[in-house]
């Protein structure tokens, strides 16, 4: 038998990376070169608020929150769900765009996904700065499953590193589950890796008292702080209508359906995997956290025996991670 060839391993110090700022296309919303996830319920008026961005960018125009695109931009904006020529481009122009800036790819021939080379090709030939796939069920490659962590993963950091390379936004319109116990960052459809390899996330909702009034507020913001949450009307007969910004807090974001009722075990749960969708952290912080919304530490640590939260320890800190991170060391927290 041959001798067994030595695995090499690749080291770089951190002192030798060159810090960059994040660039943005919408600060603080949607981040260039990373993925933005934008959710919500069927109806609730995710597609138009896009088209309205795209427009916006297309144009060189104003954000919903006041601020000015920089520039006037190429968008591709990929649609399974609505005819080119009878809805989107009647969306598109009732928006302001310029349609001579916003582009598709055609699947006439062969449906297109999201590991499709097509993808990379038409950023670079389009030069577009913006890429919006509506839905991402849609876009699910063929052997792949929403549910499957690993192959999801692996699609979506391939998409990630088309963003990265070309420094363009790409962002994700997903439908929401009809499960009960809340609407939040985890009630997306698939795995919620989709959620977690997102950099933003974004959400709308309907008015609980006014269902024609909307809001889009952010769910998730790993880059910079959280923005305000934009409200608008999205009615049959008055149409689409920015209406400017607002406060509203994570809580009451992630618990905003009242007619929903929803006990303490649940809300720790998804704020739980909220708190460590971004990686693992220190015990002691998440616990502070929860308490801060009013959740005990005995509640917590229920949810955290239940869904299989694992502990490790890094020097005399423990740290608590979801089941598919992989520490250095894994041990029993005392």
């Amino acid at each position: 038998m041959g001798e067994a060839k030595e695995k090499s391993v690749e080291l770089e110090y951190y002192d030798t990376v060159q810090q960059k700022e994040v660039d943005w296309l919408w600060y603080p919303y949607i981040p260039y070169g990373k993925i933005t996830l934008l959710q919500g319920d069927p109806g609730d008026g995710k597609s138009t608020f896009m088209l309205h961005i795209a427009a916006t960018v297309s144009t060189g125009g104003t954000f919903p929150d006041g601020s000015k695109a920089t520039e006037c931009y190429n968008v591709i904006y990929q649609c399974s769900e609505d005819n080119a020529a009878d809805t989107i481009k009647p969306r598109l122009l009732a928006a302001g765009a310029d349609c001579e800036k916003i582009a598709y790819i055609v699947e006439d021939n062969q449906p297109l996904a999201l590991d499709d080379p097509r993808i990379e090709e038409a950023v670079i030939r389009s030069g577009a700065r913006l890429v919006i796939f509506d839905p991402i069920q849609a876009y699910i490659p063929p052997e792949s499953d929403m549910l499957n962590a690993s192959k999801m993963r692996t699609v979506l950091r391939n998409l990630a590193s088309i963003a990265e390379r070309h420094n363009c936004a790409v962002v994700l319109i997903g439908h929401m589950t009809k499960a009960s116990g809340g609407k939040n960052l985890y009630r997306g459809l698939g795995s919620i890796d989709i959620a977690a390899i997102a950099r933003s996330v974004l959400m709308i909702k309907r008015d609980d008292e006014e269902p024609d009034i909307r809001y889009m507020f952010p769910v998730k913001s790993s880059l910079a702080y959280e923005g305000k949450a934009v409200r608008f009307l999205f009615d049959k007969d008055l149409g689409f209508r920015i209406l400017g910004t607002c406060e509203m807090k994570l809580e009451k974001a992630d618990d905003y359906d009242e007619n929903e009722k929803i006990g303490k075990l649940q809300k720790a749960e998804r704020l739980l995997r909220i708190l460590l969708s971004d990686g693992s952290k220190p015990s002691k912080e998440v616990l502070r956290q929860m308490k801060q919304i009013d959740i005990s530490e005995r509640t917590v640590r229920s949810v955290v025996k239940k869904i299989g939260i694992q502990a490790f320890r890094k020097g005399s800190i423990w740290y608590w991670k979801l089941e598919d991170e992989q520490p250095d060391t894994i041990a029993q927290e005392g």
